[in-house]
């Protein structure tokens, strides 16, 4: 039953509206969610399950209600924790396509002065279009925009904005959902029409399904790329309380440091 009501709203509700009411309806259903089976490692908070979350075919124990977190996001969360300096040092921060398990949380951290972004998400600090990003070069320390490149219509010209708005040095994570098993993406100008794009990347607002080539499309741009599988470093009975994604991979990218001559 909610596999069906979850798929139906995803489906057919407009992602600002759903932006708009989700994290209320979550949060009244989430007293019939208590246990302690499922942890979700942002919160701290405990489920004996999590929500289905999917828009064609809902995964199981997707969702945590309290923080809205999918497993990309709580694998993100360990990452920057683990691998990264991101709760401890002075950072500018641009988040393009925030996260509501993430928004509120990274606003309060005294050490970060965070911008959100995003086209039309009611959610974010301010409104723009990644193709063309409104800030001067070399501002960001840090850049974060998860499974967002999907739905741009030119990756690469994105990605050149990525690098151009971070200082030599910085760094950012830019998840993409992927094929594992995929050598190359697989992209098609030509197709345009939301069912076409349905039908051939699994959603009718993407423009390319990713495959194992992704690092070669972060470094075209000049990122050093780092691909990790960051899940495989968690003892199987925590990747499964955390509900962490099974086959994600973790990318970082830096913008290499200028050179110093003498």
């Amino acid at each position: 039953m909610m596999k069906s009501i979850v798929k139906f709203f995803l489906r057919n509700v407009p992602r600002r509206h759903l932006h708009r009411i989700s994290h209320f309806v979550f949060f009244i259903i989430s007293p019939f969610y208590a246990g302690n089976r499922f942890e979700d490692p942002i919160t701290g908070r405990t489920y004996r399950k999590l929500l289905p979350y999917g828009r064609t075919n809902p995964r199981e124990n997707a969702l945590a209600p309290h923080s809205m977190s999918l497993e990309r996001h709580r694998m993100t969360w360990l990452y920057l924790k683990e691998r990264t300096n991101f709760f401890s040092a002075n950072l500018k921060v641009l988040h393009v396509a925030p996260e509501h398990c993430f928004l509120t949380r990274f606003k309060k951290l005294d050490n970060l002065d965070y911008i959100s972004a995003d086209l039309n998400s009611p959610w974010a600090d301010i409104h723009m279009d990644v193709h063309d990003i409104p800030f001067e070069d070399e501002t960001f320390d840090v850049v974060i925009a998860n499974h967002l490149l999907e739905h741009v219509e030119n990756d690469k010209k994105v990605l050149s904005e990525f690098f151009r708005v971070l200082k030599p040095g910085g760094w950012g994570i830019l998840l993409v959902p992927m094929i594992v098993d995929m050598e190359k993406t697989y992209e098609d100008p030509t197709i345009t029409s939301p069912e076409e794009r349905e039908k051939h990347f699994k959603q009718n607002d993407h423009y390319r399904i990713y495959g194992r080539d992704y690092p070669e499309r972060l470094r075209s741009v000049g990122f050093e790329a780092i691909e990790e599988d960051f899940v495989s470093t968690y003892p199987e009975e925590l990747r499964e309380r955390y509900c962490l994604p099974k086959e994600d991979l973790m990318y970082q990218v830096t913008r290499p440091a200028v050179a110093v001559h003498t």
